[in-house]
């Protein structure tokens, strides 16, 4: 019985383990998928994620800059 297990499994010689160089490669891809997948997480359109993000930085870019300014003048009419 011990002998037909040992068939099967692979000795330690036999397995084939990559470099430091290559494996540092392949862990550091897996970390950025693993990113990129997190980040997509629920989102379906991920394009509109993207315009909405650049138009919410832009409005407050804009809300800065009127702030630099002396701020938003309001006027009032009375009728």
């Amino acid at each position: 019985m011990g002998a037909f297990a040992s068939c099967c499994k692979p000795s330690a010689s036999d397995v084939m383990t990559p470099d430091v160089e290559t494996r540092r490669r392949q862990q550091v891809e897996a970390a950025e998928r693993r990113r990129q997948q997190e980040e997509a997480r629920g989102v379906k359109d991920p394009q509109r994620l993207q315009r909405q993000q650049l138009k919410a930085a832009d409005t407050e870019r804009k809300a800065e800059e009127l702030n630099r300014e002396g701020g938003a003048t309001l006027r009032w009419q009375a009728h």
